[in-house]
């Protein structure tokens, strides 16, 4: 059917690069969220507002991510499933997906708003009240930022990468518009900023159940289906528990990272912001492409394809050393005009274009540890992600990073972050060699 992939059969490569561009443009949109709250607060507010929704987005994105790493669960049995043709249980798994991140998305949003100003203390952001004023806005969008993940997981395990990416593509365009409202004219600060975002984030969530409840050969929406499932809810959580520690525990080094340059004053934190940007939006294509390869080797696996499995990892791999190829040399090259996009201060510019230059070198070592991620994803081995993720982030980031500060200040923590990924390569590698992968769950 149109709105389903299977992604068992054809020529990898090209399967492999029609799946992830969907992908791809939905990461790059919904970077835009971001990268326009940011935009916006930084020419209308300043260093201080930049300062301040930089912050606060570091504990939206920890959250968020946790949402991600949940996902995998749902995403990983949907898509082995769908692989085995096995629809009755695929619509049992995506039932209790459906309610249990429904009722996750409600705990996180209170507690999100509850200790906002807590968060923001601990993390000692130098423009607290512009940083706990966007926090406590953004808390009411989490419950839709978990439903959502849950929704766009579903249609992307059934091989629709597309329809999540026109969904971003329409609620992206509603949040720089509502930006430009609500920061510009109406001058509602930081908090319009946010009040922006969480309105995008509903318009997403509603774009998507509505799809899937006009195309019920995805799934029935049987209220029967919509229930806690004891066994489906252990499987999504054995699976999605260690991807979310996995994308909590990077979450929290890039707090420490945030904690430590905010030691050095608003020009720092801001310019650490923009680097961040950057950053986010380089990564985005090697993320994208390690998503697009996990659904199809979850897939593959799940059909017992272990051959078609391994192609599918050495074509990611090529792709995404070829694109962080070019990403290292656009970033050397243009750092300093890139961080003005953003601001006109001098002594910014200058601290955010040292960081980008020495953070992208790093981009060559997550161009290969991710996509063997992508293999122990869509093995269901979540759990070495985790493994590799804590080698990577405390082992290395957390720890290279504090010592590399006391050495060498701001400079050393920039170095420790675009050396740290390098130590999750031999994780991954032995990972495949071990052949350990080559099984299925979905029987």
């Amino acid at each position: 059917m149109a709105n389903q992939t299977d992604l068992t059969q054809g020529n990898v490569r090209r399967q492999l690069i029609q799946y992830s561009l969907p992908i791809i443009a939905t990461t790059v949109l919904q970077t835009v969220y971001s990268l326009v709250d940011l935009l916006v607060v930084s020419h209308l507010l300043g260093n201080a507002g930049a300062s301040g929704v930089s912050n606060s987005s570091q504990i939206v994105l920890l959250l968020t991510n946790v949402a991600v790493g949940l996902a995998n669960g749902g995403n990983i049995l949907v898509s082995q499933y769908f692989g085995a043709r096995d629809r009755a249980r695929r619509e049992r798994v995506t039932g209790t997906f459906l309610t249990l991140f429904a009722l996750v998305g409600l705990v996180v949003a209170a507690l999100c708003f509850l200790f906002a100003e807590t968060m923001m203390r601990a993390i000692q952001a130098p423009a607290l009240e512009e940083a706990v004023s966007y926090l406590r806005v953004a808390a009411f969008g989490m419950f839709f930022v978990y439903l959502y993940n849950c929704l766009s997981s579903v249609l992307r395990a059934v091989g629709n990468s597309r329809q999540p990416m026109r969904i971003i593509l329409c609620t992206s365009v509603v949040n720089i518009i509502l930006d430009l409202i609500f920061v510009g004219p109406l001058g509602l600060g930081t908090a319009g900023a946010a009040l922006a975002t969480v309105l995008s984030q509903i318009l997403s969530c509603a774009l998507a159940l509505g799809y899937l409840l006009r195309n019920r050969d995805i799934f029935s929406f049987d209220p029967g289906l919509l229930r806690l499932s004891g066994e489906d809810v252990g499987q999504i959580l054995k699976l999605g528990v260690p991807c979310a520690v996995q994308m909590s525990v990077a979450g929290v080094s890039w707090l420490t990272v945030t904690f430590l340059i905010n030691r050095y004053g608003v020009d720092y934190s801001a310019a650490s912001a923009y680097a961040a940007k950057v950053k986010d939006l380089s990564m985005m294509f090697i993320t994208s492409l390690t998503n697009a390869a996990a659904v199809m080797i979850a897939q593959t696996l799940g059909a017992e394809k272990y051959d078609r499995a391994r192609e599918v990892l050495r074509e990611a791999l090529k792709l995404s050393l070829a694109i962080s190829a070019v990403l290292v040399v656009f970033v050397e090259l243009t750092a300093p005009w890139l961080a003005g996009i953003f601001t006109d201060d001098p002594e910014v510019i200058r601290i955010a274009s040292l960081n980008m230059r020495i953070e992208i070198l790093g981009q060559m070592f997550y161009a290969v540890f991710l996509i063997y991620h992508s293999m122990m994803i869509g093995a269901g081995d979540t759990f070495m992600v985790l493994v590799s993720s804590f080698v990577n982030c405390i082992l290395f980031r957390v720890i290279l990073g504090v010592t590399f500060n006391a050495l060498f200040g701001a400079v050393g923590i920039f170095a420790a972050c675009a050396i740290a990924p390098f130590s999750s390569i031999p994780v991954g590698w032995a990972y495949i060699r071990s052949n350990h992968w080559r099984r299925t769950i979905a029987r």
